[in-house]
Order: C-alpha cells, then sequence, then structure tokens
C-alpha cells in the first residue's frame, strides 16, 4: 500500500464509517479518537516514522499486542481500559478488511486479539466527609480554585459521568425553582439531574463571573476551551492530595472522576432512595448496573446481619481422613 493509504483508511474510518454510516455518537468518537492518538504516538517513537508515514502493515498483532502491554504497565491504565483501546483497534480493523481485502489476513489477527478477563473488585466510592474534604481543597482566591471547586460539587452531588463533565454547555444549566443540569449520556438519552441549592449557588455565582456563549463550555480550561479527561484526571488527583492532609482516610482509596460518580451513588442509596431511581439518575440503561451499589456498601449489609437469626449451630473442622485429601484440603 501506498504511504498515505494508512492516513486515508484513519480519516474515512471517522468522517465515513463512524459518523455517516454508523452515526456514531460523540462520546464513541471522542473515545476512539483517543485511542488513535496513544496508538500513534506509541508507534511513532516506536518506528521512528511520523504518524502520516505509518502503514497500515506496521500495526500488526504483535505490535498492538505490545502497544496494549505499554499501556497496561507503562500509563498504568486498568484492564476496563485497556479493553476500551481494543474495542477501539477491533473497529478499525473491521472497517479495513471490508476496504482493503488484500489485507483481511492481518485484519483477523489483529480482530483476534481478546479483551482481558479481569476481576470485578468492590466498587470504590467517596464518604460524605472525604467529599467534603475533597470539594474544600481548591483554593478559591485563583480562577481555577473557583472552577475547580464549583466542578467538584457538580461532580459528587449529581454523579454526572466524566464526559458528560466537560461536555456540560452554559446553555445545559438551568437556575431557579427546580434548579438542574442536562446532559446526553449513553445511548444518546438525554436526562435532567436536580441540583442542591447549595450547589446551584455555587455553580451560579461561578457562571456569573464568566462571559461566555450558550455553547461554552460551563468548565472550560485554562485556554477556555473543553477540558480533556486527562485534565480532569489531573484535576481530581491534585485536589485529593491536598485533601488528604486534613481526611487521611483519603490516602487508602484510589480516586479517579468516576469514584465520585460512585459516591453520589451511594449517597442516593443510603438514604432509602430505590434503585431504580438511582439507575435514572445516574443514566444507567438498567437498574441491575446499580445493583453493583448494593454489593459495595458494608453498613447495608451489616444492618441486614443485624435482622438476621442466630443459627446456634456448633461450628466443627473437616478433618479428611486421608493423606492426599489433606493435602488437597491444604491448597
Amino acid at each position: 500500500m501506498s504511504v498515505s493509504s494508512f492516513q486515508a483508511l484513519v480519516q474515512r474510518f471517522f468522517t465515513d464509517r463512524l459518523l455517516k454510516q454508523l452515526g456514531a455518537s460523540p462520546h464513541t468518537v471522542a473515545a476512539y479518537r483517543d485511542a488513535f492518538r496513544l496508538l500513534l504516538q506509541f508507534a511513532s517513537e516506536h518506528l521512528g516514522r511520523a504518524p502520516s508515514e505509518l502503514r497500515t502493515e506496521d500495526l500488526d498483532a504483535p505490535f498492538l499486542g505490545k502497544f496494549l502491554d505499554h499501556l497496561e504497565v507503562a500509563r498504568g491504565n486498568c484492564t476496563r481500559t485497556r479493553n476500551n483501546r481494543v474495542a477501539a483497534l477491533h473497529a478499525f480493523f473491521q472497517y479495513v478488511a471490508i476496504s482493503e481485502p488484500v489485507l483481511s489476513l492481518q485484519c483477523q489477527r489483529v480482530l483476534a486479539i481478546p479483551s482481558k478477563r479481569y476481576e470485578r473488585g468492590p466498587v470504590e466510592f467517596l464518604t460524605e466527609e472525604e467529599a467534603a474534604a475533597l470539594v474544600t481543597a481548591p483554593d478559591p482566591a485563583t480562577w481555577i480554585g473557583r472552577r475547580d471547586k464549583a466542578l467538584l460539587l457538580v461532580a459528587v452531588q449529581t454523579g454526572l459521568r466524566n464526559s458528560e463533565i466537560t461536555s456540560l454547555r452554559r446553555q445545559d444549566v438551568e437556575f431557579g425553582t427546580g434548579a438542574h443540569v442536562r446532559c446526553i449520556g449513553k445511548g444518546r438519552k438525554m436526562r435532567c439531574t436536580p441540583l442542591l441549592p447549595d450547589v446551584a449557588a455555587v455553580l451560579k455565582e461561578w457562571m456569573s463571573q464568566q462571559d461566555g456563549k450558550p455553547d461554552d463550555p460551563v468548565f472550560p480550561s485554562s485556554n477556555r476551551k473543553r477540558l480533556s479527561a486527562d485534565a480532569l484526571q489531573r484535576l481530581v488527583s491534585r485536589h485529593v492530595a491536598t485533601a488528604r492532609q486534613t481526611c487521611p482516610s483519603l490516602t487508602a482509596k484510589k480516586v479517579t472522576p468516576h469514584t465520585l460518580r460512585h459516591g453520589a451513588a451511594m449517597a442516593l442509596l443510603r438514604r432509602g432512595v430505590d434503585l431504580t431511581v438511582i439507575a435514572l439518575w445516574l443514566g444507567h440503561e438498567s437498574s441491575e448496573t446499580t445493583q453493583i451499589y448494593l454489593h459495595a456498601d458494608m453498613q447495608l449489609k451489616e444492618k441486614a446481619l443485624a435482622h438476621a437469626t442466630p443459627s446456634n449451630v456448633v461450628p466443627d473442622r473437616f478433618r479428611p481422613p486421608d493423606a492426599l485429601l489433606a493435602f488437597l484440603e491444604s491448597l
């Protein structure tokens, strides 16, 4: 293939395949875009060529395997993030297989790269005390501090996804009676999330200090553009480090922007809000997804245990009658 073929394939994949043929959502396009940014940077560094000079043949299954290892080892991405990058690669090489049959064997090998299985541990979330320490960490004397305080308050109270927070526009916020924010979540579903009076007051004060058009982001970067996913992660990490000085329990937790979403869900659950309502609040497709919060809360489990009837069974210990069985029991 010619040198420009890979560049043309990538461009057609995003413009023709994703946008025109599939009608992919902006969130999907952004996720695939980020995956290719990382891939092109990795390939450029390891192959010694500019991204526009790469060939499709360069990105074979072994090379992509090294890229996925790089994501987990060097960048510290979790397995779920790694699997999301695999999904982007699969989508692209499915398109390449259709567009360039001569590369079908390479595409088959790439499509055979599996998603990695992983253990689903308990959901990490912030308690109300930890969330309070986090939202007071930004310095209100600075522009960035005021922005971050308003952003963290909205994130902790509403449980919006990372992309929903960074995509929030000025026209998506309503104040007054029934103050709320509007966002388009997964599946292109529009939902409205109410704001508590104190959160609405801080957000209104922040927005009143900013000049902007209705389409401008509520929480812009320093150059007045939309915050990137990495910038949001750095923002949260920076203020978590500050909050740890007054709230030591944060030291044992790995806090990401998504952790704030989990904290909002847990706060609703502990107040007795029904799981179906929490699912609607968070924009989940099914309330079954929301059941992960039932497993995460030890307080709820302890309350359930308090209502249980003691079994009054005397514990006994199994004693294997055979040496081989004893060995297996010791494993």
